[in-house]
């Protein structure tokens, strides 16, 4: 069915023909519905928390506020620090850590007016593609509930597609917000590296990782970019860009658009996924976008190994610091040594574990050269290419090679587990912005289809989002 879209609330909240309050209320009955079967929730505010701050909302409105995000829902990644509510990172060994400060994505969030209503559920430590490796319970995918919701910003997804929320935030470290939009039929875009503040993102590969919008529309992700990026003192990363502009974009004019699609990326997807992928771009070509299909991008064939070895070997750096002293959990022991055993063979879950034996052996000496160089050379060769194609035209292509897979099915054999990010890691390794949104569905199914831009191109990646929109008439679309 077609929900409101945010901007549509937005509109009525401004105009003051809904309060934010009732708006709130609205929500809470799609949660009280959805929540139990879903569990896309780590951590859900207490309602007169939440609706104490409508209030404010409503206030600052009626004092002449300009919020550009006044009254909207927001759910927030359980890897964003959050100083009023628990961040767990989807980890047992976080359990009880409230952070001492707000990310500054969220602080711009509540400047502008937003209603944070809760932490959403994630692979533990953002490793994974399903969100059944969470340390707390699985989330399930609204549109079937024997299926994933994609991972690690599953939860984030789930909400948003059985409107728990209108915005949510997600993390992207190889496709964690693109990969639950193309299961669940909502839209993320992970962002040009730099133009969002990590700061109070919980680290699992700082080269690689970003913090992204996610919503049911392109329009609406357009609304929390802009409000999100721009410049952060206390980011080392951060672009000097102060803020951007996304909303005004013009009626996009289909002849505007060249979009390519290497062989690399839609030819090892399975039959239903590469056909709902075709038969879009057909139409498109139909409404006058170039298409060509005589494209490639030779080292994308490499792009997964590149990116798994130097993901794991930042993750090994990065879960360091889980030695028992600075979190509230801890197995105490008689020294340090057993202390930290102890601590880390409870506190993690099996995947975290896994990917930090082969982060360490990665960066170890012997291997290192063998392995971690030989990866930073390969992802420089990989950005070029992706740079040199992406002058000239929008890479197309597919997110996930399958429909989403049941609850169980890949989580048992991490090959399988990791093939599922095959196309999304491209965007990470190359630091360029990805749109992932509804191409279509296949036997009720949401199939999901990637556009990959040069850097800091959101404005024409949410341009043609919208092109696309009007084509499928899918935006906003919920289960």
């Amino acid at each position: 069915m077609k929900a409101r879209t945010a901007a549509s609330v937005l509109s009525e909240v401004l105009s003051g023909s809904k309060t934010p309050e009732e708006h709130v209320m609205e929500v809470y009955e799609a949660i009280e519905r959805w929540e139990p079967k879903v569990k896309g929730f780590i951590t859900l505010l207490d309602r007169d928390v939440v609706i104490k701050r409508a209030k404010e909302v409503e206030r600052e409105l009626r004092e002449g506020r300009k919020l550009p995000l006044a009254g909207l829902v927001v759910a927030v990644k359980d890897n964003i620090s959050t100083s009023f509510a628990p961040t767990t990172a989807g980890s047992r060994i976080l359990s009880g850590y409230v952070p001492p400060f707000n990310a500054t994505v969220v602080e711009r969030l509540l400047e502008a007016g937003a209603i944070i209503i809760g932490k959403t559920n994630m692979d533990e430590f953002a490793m994974g593609s399903t969100t059944e490796l969470s340390g707390f319970w699985p989330t399930r995918n609204p549109w079937d509930l024997d299926r994933v919701p994609g991972g690690s910003s599953g939860g984030s997804a789930a909400a948003l597609a059985y409107g728990g929320a209108d915005l949510a935030l997600g993390s992207d470290t190889g496709g964690s917000v693109r990969l639950p939009a193309a299961y669940t039929g909502t839209v993320g875009l992970k962002p040009t590296y730099g133009l969002v503040s990590r700061y109070g993102l919980i680290p699992y590969a700082n080269s690689l990782e970003q913090i992204s919008p996610m919503a049911r529309s392109v329009r609406d992700v357009a609304l929390l970019l802009e409000v999100i990026a721009g410049h952060d003192p206390r980011d080392a990363t951060s672009l000097t860009i102060d803020r951007i502009s996304l909303s005004s974009t013009p009626s996009p004019n289909p002849k505007d658009f060249r979009i390519c699609v290497p062989h690399e990326m839609i030819d090892g997807s399975d039959a239903p996924v590469r056909g709902t992928i075709i038969k879009l771009l057909d139409r498109l070509q139909s409404e006058g976008v170039e298409v060509n299909y005589d494209v490639s991008l030779p080292s994308a064939a490499d792009a997964l190994p590149i990116y798994y070895t130097i993901a794991l070997a930042e993750a090994a750096s990065n879960l360091a610091r889980y030695d028992g002293k600075l979190y509230p959990f801890a197995e105490l022991r008689p020294n340090y040594t057993e202390t930290v055993t102890a601590t880390r063979a409870r506190g993690f879950g099996r995947e975290v574990k896994r990917r930090i034996v082969l982060g360490v052996m990665a960066l170890s000496e012997g291997y290192r050269d063998e392995f971690y160089v030989a990866a930073a050379k390969g992802r420089r060769l990989l950005r070029d290419e992706v740079l040199r194609l992406t002058r000239n035209c929008v890479v197309a292509g597919s997110v996930s090679p399958t429909l989403p897979p049941r609850i169980g099915e890949r989580i048992t054999d991490p090959l399988k587990l990791y093939a599922l990010d095959v196309y999304t890691v491209i965007a990470n390794l190359a630091g360029v912005p990805s749109l992932a949104m509804p191409a279509g569905f296949y036997s009720d199914l949401p199939v999901g289809v990637q556009f990959m831009g040069g850097p800091l191109e959101e404005a024409k990646l949410v341009a043609l989002g919208e092109l696309v929109e009007s084509v499928t008439g899918l935006g906003g679309v919920m289960a």
